[in-house]
């Protein structure tokens, strides 16, 4: 079972989980029931290279049980060098087919990050089409840099909800450095989600299918925010290529 032990193979410095979608929504949800101790990264081209860049954050990604392919180049370098046909698992199609099953299985579910206002949209969009999912509890801290006492004692409050499936939305790196700190300490499955977020309470729009299997999200995106993302996908995407050549014709990462 891919929730006992999960397979990974290596792409672009990172070890990635292998399985259908299907297989990893239900092992969360297994290991939710259990109340495993767990989290999960999905993974793209932004946390990439910000595990090239830092060794400690490399090894909270590959450290995760479980660290999904997100993002589509990323996919794409992942089956070219193991010749799979691994499909994507990205934080954005976890966050609703999770938030299902929890329903189906009475999991209850507490969010994390974001603001009051994207957490209130979420309840209130799930109020609709979950009725029966139980939540444990919704947090939007303050934005500011990964403090570990404050991650400590963030970890006690929800360990004492008894949340089976902790949703994180601080961004990268700190929800994934969030997630680490709290690992053995908060007995749920913790999910860094990012801005699935923002997707779910409709604040975001997502790209259309044909861009997403082009490997475009990041244009349509751009194309929204280009004041603010314009520099990030320069330098994040250039990064991101130079690294994907390394590890096709280098030999690895």
């Amino acid at each position: 079972m891919i929730a006992e032990a999960p397979v990974k193979r290596r792409a672009v410095g990172v070890d990635l989980t292998v399985g259908t979608f299907q297989e990893h929504i239900a092992a969360f949800a297994e290991l939710a029931q259990k109340r495993r101790s767990t989290y999960v990264c999905c993974v793209n081209a932004h946390m990439c290279v910000e595990a090239h860049r830092a060794a400690d954050f490399a090894a909270i990604v590959n450290g995760a049980a479980f660290a999904t392919a997100d993002g589509m180049p990323l996919l794409r370098a992942l089956n070219a060098r193991h010749r799979l046909k691994q499909e994507r698992v990205a934080g954005n199609d976890i966050m609703p087919a999770l938030l299902a099953e929890a329903e189906r299985q009475g999991l209850s579910v507490f969010l994390l990050g974001s603001t009051p206002e994207v957490l209130e949209r979420i309840r209130a969009r799930a109020g609709r089409e979950l009725p029966r999912l139980r939540w444990a509890g919704m947090e939007a801290p303050p934005f500011k840099p990964f403090d570990a006492a404050d991650a400590a004692a963030t970890a006690r409050r929800i360990e004492a909800t008894g949340a089976h499936i902790v949703m994180v939305s601080l961004g990268c790196p700190k929800q994934e450095r969030w997630m680490a700190a709290a690992h053995g300490h908060l007995n749920a499955v913790m999910l860094g989600l990012g801005g699935a977020f923002l997707l779910y309470a409709g604040v975001d729009t997502r790209a259309p299918k044909w861009m997403r299997d082009l490997s475009l999200e990041w244009l349509y995106r751009l194309a929204l925010e280009p004041g603010r993302l314009w520099k990030r996908y320069l330098i994040t995407n250039s990064w991101f290529l130079w690294l994907t050549l390394r590890d096709r014709w280098g030999g690895g990462l």
